[in-house]
């Protein structure tokens, strides 16, 4: 699935649409450059899982746990100063991926480990500087997001 996002805006929308299907023990690893919108897509799937308070950058403490009023907790890691999965793991994210929506910005190639059943998030900038449009690419992998699962969400993006 892929979708062209014009405003930080609609990338927040994207990703409350993309809650609304997500349940306890779903695994996103987003990807992309420093500034492509990370954080602003984590933003939006705290709004659509019902988190009230605000949905910040983990780049410092590493993770973050927020609970929503729907019962589906968020966590939120900032992978970059890890080194490795090993590194990831030692978080601890079993004890809550069972029963949250973990996301793990740059987690390609460390968090894949974590669950079978993912989605990648990769968010690509434009090459002009001035220009706010995002490509959004959504790949599912596992029973959980065969590609009819990962079309299904397209319809409503």
């Amino acid at each position: 699935m892929t979708v062209l996002v014009p405003t930080a805006e609609r990338m927040r929308d994207l990703a409350a649409t993309l809650a609304a299907a997500c349940r306890g023990g779903d695994l996103i690893v987003l990807i992309g450059d420093l500034g492509a919108g990370k954080t602003t897509f984590v933003q939006g799937l705290g709004r659509g899982l019902g988190v009230s308070e605000a949905v910040t950058s983990p780049t410092f403490v590493i993770s973050r746990v927020h609970e929503a009023a729907g019962g589906i907790g968020l966590v939120h890691v900032d992978a970059y100063r890890l080194g490795s999965a090993v590194d990831l793991d030692d978080l601890d994210l079993d004890v809550t991926l069972a029963d949250c929506v973990t996301v793990v910005e740059w987690g390609e190639g460390k968090a894949e480990h974590l669950s079978p059943n993912r989605l990648d998030v990769r968010i690509d900038r434009s090459d002009d500087a001035d220009d706010e449009v995002r490509l959004v690419t959504i790949t599912g992998h596992g029973e959980r997001w065969p590609a009819d699962a990962v079309a299904a969400l397209e319809s409503r993006c």
